[in-house]
């Protein structure tokens, strides 16, 4: 599935380009995006199935409501999410005048749905030629994978992609990246030991050069707390924008789902120092944490451009709420 479709050409005497984006529709067929909700489902098992026996047979009373707050926190949803989200139902379910267990458990849907909607944003390429995104997150997090997933969704969708190996901290990184490089026959910035504000600084001039659609730049894995490495993502960026006053059009955190209430401290930690305009959250199947999410919207609601939940290029897409709510809830 194409993540990124162009859209309508812009009337003359308009001089940007058409912007790419991932609209609701993009491009795949209703069913396909069914078949993504199962695996969805299937990746938050762990969290949906402890909220979804909450509402097998019971009294709404209010042994279910501590029952489900117990669950929510369990998800890591996180104290200030869970009071929201519990307040928010109790309200629904007055006015419903709801009685039956699955008609309470279909408002918490809804109520988990209203605090995470605005999450959902699209990533739109194409307003800035090239397009910089600036692509952050700790090692282990799977940043370099998603960065050659989003590549490989990118270019079928035509957009012409130059990457950046600014993880020069770690061999591996500039290896990995150039063999997705190589897999997408995209060109690659990449230079043995230099330093990382110049490998993007580079970088975002041969992408003007070379007229690129887009420019994805992969930056060193590092954890919050180490604060001269921080620093250096900051000049990473001030880098950037030596090379394109506008840029970088985009800053992206990728965090681990699995780790809970820690890729909400991470969330506040990079989006502190850098300002973030999105995340990716990775590793969603499997997890007991799925929660996190909430917890981000009510915290810091930075917008949730992918979620993942496999290897496969399918398995990253965009977030929908209502999607991430249904299989939360079980």
């Amino acid at each position: 599935m194409a993540l990124f479709a162009p859209a309508p050409t812009p009337t003359p005497p308009a001089p940007a380009p058409a912007p790419l984006a991932p609209p609701e529709a993009a491009a795949a067929p209703p069913e396909e995006r069914t078949g993504w909700l199962h695996k969805l489902k299937a990746g938050l098992s762990k969290t949906g199935k402890s909220i979804a026996t909450l509402f097998t047979g019971t009294q709404i009373d209010d042994a279910l409501y501590e029952e489900l707050e117990a669950a929510l926190l369990m998800a890591d949803a996180g104290t200030k999410a869970t009071e929201h989200i519990l307040a928010d139902l109790k309200a629904r379910v007055k006015e419903a005048k709801a009685t039956e267990p699955q008609a309470v458990r279909a408002l918490l849907i809804d109520a988990v749905a209203a605090l995470l909607k605005p999450l959902e944003k699209p990533l739109v390429i194409g307003q800035a030629k090239p397009t910089v995104l600036m692509v952050a997150g700790v090692n282990g997090a799977g940043k370099t994978t998603s960065i050659g997933k989003l590549t490989q969704h990118l270019v079928k969708a035509n957009a012409s992609v130059l990457l950046a190996a600014a993880d020069t901290f770690r061999a591996a990184a500039k290896d990995q990246l150039k063999v997705w490089a190589d897999r997408n026959t995209v060109d690659i910035v990449s230079q043995d030991g230099a330093d990382p504000a110049a490998v993007s600084f580079d970088a975002v001039s041969a992408g003007t050069a070379r007229g690129k659609d887009v420019v994805l730049i992969d930056t060193a894995g590092r954890l919050p707390t180490q604060l001269h490495l921080m620093d250096e993502l900051k000049k990473i960026k001030r880098v950037i924008g030596k090379a394109d006053a506008t840029a970088p059009h985009e800053v992206i955190l990728v965090i681990d789902g699995n780790t809970g209430q820690n890729a909400l401290n991470q969330t506040k930690a990079f989006d502190d120092a850098l300002q973030l305009t999105g995340l990716i959250i990775t590793k969603l199947d499997g997890t007991a944490k799925g929660g996190v999410l909430c917890a981000i919207a009510k915290e810091r609601a930075v917008p949730v451009y992918f979620i993942g939940i496999g290897e496969r290029l399918e398995d990253l897409q965009t977030f929908n709420a209502r999607e991430f709510a249904q299989a939360l809830v079980g």
